[in-house]
């Protein structure tokens, strides 16, 4: 049984769900002990018990521990199944990271799978659906890896009620990768979510992003305002960037006092950085992208520094799978390749 430190690196949700995904697919036990220990409350939070229960369902395993608040879990897994599946998280933890957690498995599975979360769709914790769909289902095509998704429901903090659904095909084996430059620029698209709240606050959010970008980057007519039905007043400002057959998804949500310009100068600067760098991933696709190139064998890729939630997933990846990451300054605008070898 592998034991995982879960307070090692950046010590959050990623050491688990990561854990666990690669004891499916390698057939490993783990012994998870301090579970998201740097976390102000640590231990399994609802979002996390339903990653557990998800991957433990997927694979028919044995999961001690998996309770709320529990900060040890032994997982012990037997094979991955294909199937009609339904997780409900009962709160606005991520439906996206529920579902990331056991999609190598079913890409390991013999057979077509279909899933179904309930949960949060939108929160600043989390990849937004829209990251899922637009920015990493793409990026797992090139590698062979194909899934459908849809958005049933926007779900927002604090108690969710969105849902998201996926049709996930076997995928036998990964191809390894190569994103090393930005392929062909396209228009700039942005959108504002709205949930039970003003549309003058969505209509400013993109009037002050087209003026940052002085209407040349981002054109009036491809942005947009969008209001949806949820169960929470909630509000998302998004902006994708795509480019060749990839996209970045940029997401900032709006808090109570914060004014709308304020959350589209967030989105803007950040979109600026990656252009300036002008490489062809983002820093969270990069930690997302980990994952599978391992499973590939090999790959690499350039985007801006990887933060500590990326090199904390490299190194834990690297105990289960024979190959290793390194991260290295590719130039001086910011840019960083990461490489991904069979270790000898």
């Amino acid at each position: 049984m592998l034991r995982i430190d879960g307070t090692e690196g950046e010590g959050g949700g990623q050491v688990l769900r990561t854990a666990l995904a690669l004891s499916i697919v390698t057939s490993t036990p783990i012994h998870i002990e301090g579970i998201r220990g740097k976390r102000k409350k640590p231990g399994l939070q609802r979002q996390h018990l339903t990653c557990v229960q998800a991957a433990a369902t997927v694979s028919e395993a044995e999961a001690l521990g998996s309770s709320l608040g529990s900060l040890e879990l032994k997982f012990t897994p037997r094979k991955a199944r294909a199937g009609n599946y339904r997780f409900s998280i009962g709160s606005a933890g991520s439906a996206t990271l529920v579902l990331q957690t056991i999609l190598p498995a079913l890409f390991a599975a013999d057979a077509p799978s279909t899933v179904q979360v309930t949960g949060g769709t939108h929160n600043p914790m989390a990849p937004p659906f829209d990251f899922v769909q637009q920015a990493f289902a793409p990026a797992l095509l090139r590698m062979g890896a194909r899934m459908e998704l849809q958005l049933l429901r926007h779900g927002f903090m604090p108690s969710g009620g969105g849902s998201i659904a996926a049709k996930v095909e076997p995928c036998p084996r990964y191809q390894p990768i190569e994103l090393m430059a930005r392929g062909e620029a396209k228009p700039w698209r942005a959108r504002a979510i709205v949930s039970k709240l003003p549309d003058d606050l969505g209509a400013r959010q993109l009037d002050a992003l087209l003026d940052r970008f002085e209407r040349r980057r981002l054109k009036f007519d491809a942005t947009k305002l969008e209001r949806v039905e949820a169960d929470d007043a909630g509000n998302a400002l998004l902006l994708e960037l795509p480019h060749g057959d990839l996209c970045d998804v940029l997401c900032a949500f709006g808090e109570r006092g914060m004014r709308p310009e304020h959350l589209a100068d967030r989105i803007a600067t950040e979109a600026m950085i990656l252009a300036a760098a002008g490489v062809p991933v983002g820093p969270h696709l990069a930690d997302q992208l980990l994952l599978p190139m391992a499973l590939a064998g090999s790959g690499t890729f350039r985007t801006v520094e990887p933060t500590l939630h990326c090199t904390t997933n490299a190194r834990l990846i690297e105990r289960f799978l024979p190959v290793a990451f390194t991260f290295a300054k590719d130039d001086d605008k910011g840019a960083y390749r990461v490489t991904c070898s069979p270790r000898s």
